[in-house]
């Protein structure tokens, strides 16, 4: 009896570990999906991107700078020419990972 219920609580804990990994992973797809044909593969526009559409690196200091709170709502009401994306269907988790993904891409 001991030994299954280590077992399961191994189980959980592995799992628990894994579910931060599928929603970057997710995140990624999403950032494919919805914002990398203007923002770049890797968050860096184009040249013709930056200069048509305003558009700065994610990865850097004017991006980063900004607070959770404020990519956020970036992400999800738009701004300037970028379309808010909660009316597109990104659920408010997916917004979260999308923010911690703009994290991940810190220069």
């Amino acid at each position: 009896m001991k030994r299954v219920l280590k077992l399961i609580v191994l189980c959980g804990l592995i799992a628990a570990l894994m579910v931060p990994s599928l929603a970057f992973a997710d995140a990624a797809a999403d950032y494919k999906a919805k914002c990398q044909a203007c923002h770049g593969p890797n968050g860096v526009p184009s040249e013709g991107m930056a200069k048509s559409m305003g558009l700065k690196p994610l990865g850097g200091a004017d991006v980063q700078g900004m607070s959770d709170a404020d990519l956020t709502a970036v992400i999800t009401d738009g701004k300037g020419k970028m379309p808010g994306f909660k009316a597109k269907g990104l659920s408010d988790a997916q917004v979260s990972d999308l923010v911690k993904y703009i994290r991940s891409l810190k220069k």
